[in-house]
């Protein structure tokens, strides 16, 4: 008698199917290789990759050495040895460029999700620069109504964006091939978890950031001040800050591959990045996946960073003499704060973006994937060391 299997989708129990009603609901997409699957006799749930004939899902690259799967290579110490020396990071950018070349145009697509909104304000304002009928508090009133009204926008669309880049990422690395408005169709559905969890994630970074900043202040106050006591005490509070931002940084490493790919909700996403980013103990430290994510998370920002100097240039170079004078002038102020407000109010203000600069903008944008791509194949990559 054919195996039947009861698939669940979105907490719902579908079922029983045989194989053949199975590959009709994949090729509708009501079945994806994360859903929770288990044959109709027995009680433990597996997932859908575990049916035999549905899916044909090959472990990425990286998770394979000279294409010998993990799990068919002998002793796993001797594995794991020989692994300290041959798995290379090299590795994980070659199938990251790999995926993203082949699935180029649906990236894109995902990416103008988020980025046209943004371009639209940008080309607004410059466009009612030009209306010189038009009082400038009017003028401004409208740009910034604009403006905010793409900016809830693209903050709409960002969870369809990331839960978007997950599944694409999987289904191109494992070899098969998903339409554009399907990947949208999927990642619609897990919308409130990603708005969820981002709004989560986002916030306490934001609030790890506040608590930087305001203790930079306190060491320049302390400074100033001369005061032995508050400089310890603000050295301190930065220490802790850095441990927090560390300590957090772990916790949500791999939080939407969790929500989205293995489907789990809020809190056992998070629980789950943190026990896989803490994995891998028996590895070399670079090895690890927390390091590995780190380094992925600095490249990526050392890019972001270049890309936004390299376009606020010209700008900074225009302001750099006063930022000089003021700096000089600092240590002897009888009234800082007031030397400060001069030298702000006396700097030009903000003029609409440059094409130069929304250019740059849109290169940033367009490989940003690349970062979400890198962490799908780590954390395929992490699991086995992880279980």
């Amino acid at each position: 008698m054919a195996e039947r299997w009861i698939i669940q989708v979105q907490g719902k129990d579908y079922g029983p199917a045989n194989l053949e009603t199975l590959l009709e609901w994949k090729a509708d997409g009501r079945v994806l290789p994360e859903n929770p699957a288990r044959r109709s006799d027995l009680e433990d749930w597996q997932t859908a990759t575990d049916i035999p004939g549905l899916f044909k899902i090959e472990p990425p690259p990286v998770q394979t050495e000279a294409g010998v799967p993990r799990s068919e290579i002998g002793d796993r110490e001797s594995e794991i040895s020989d692994q300290k020396s041959t798995r290379p990071s090299r590795n994980l950018l070659s199938e990251t460029f790999r995926i993203y070349f082949r699935g180029f145009f649906q990236f894109l697509g995902l990416t103008l999700l988020i980025t046209l909104p943004s371009l639209c304000g940008r080309f607004f304002a410059m466009m009612m620069e030009t209306q010189g009928n038009l009082s400038v508090d009017l003028r401004t009133s409208v740009v910034e109504a604009f403006t905010l009204c793409m900016f809830v926008l693209t903050l709409v669309l960002w969870p369809i964006y990331v839960a978007g880049i997950q599944i694409l990422s999987v289904e191109l690395g494992s070899g098969e091939r998903i339409g554009f408005f399907s990947v949208l169709n999927h990642a619609v559905k897990y919308w409130p978890r990603v708005a969820g969890l981002s709004i989560f994630v986002y916030v306490i970074f934001a609030l790890l950031s506040v608590f930087g900043m305001s203790v930079v202040l306190m060491v320049y106050a302390a400074g100033l001040a001369a005061s032995v006591f508050l400089t310890v005490i603000a050295l301190s509070l930065a220490v802790l800050q850095i441990w927090l931002f560390c300590r957090f940084f772990a916790f949500v490493l791999f939080w939407q591959q969790f929500a989205v790919l293995e489907n789990l909700p809020g809190y056992d996403a998070l629980r789950q990045s943190n026990r896989l980013a803490h994995s891998g103990r028996d590895l070399v430290w670079y090895q690890r996946p927390l390091w590995r994510g780190a380094l992925i998370v600095s490249l990526w920002t050392v890019f972001a960073i270049a890309i936004a100097a390299f376009a606020m240039w010209p700008k900074i170079a225009a302001q750099y003499p006063m930022i000089r004078d003021l700096v000089n002038q600092l240590p002897g102020a009888q009234d800082p704060q007031a030397l400060i407000q001069k030298t702000v109010d006396s700097l030009p203000k903000e003029q609409p973006a440059t094409l130069s600069e929304i250019g740059l903008f849109v290169l940033q944008k367009v490989l940003q994937p690349l970062l979400g791509i890198a962490f799908v194949i780590l954390y395929l990559d992490s699991k086995p060391d992880a279980q």
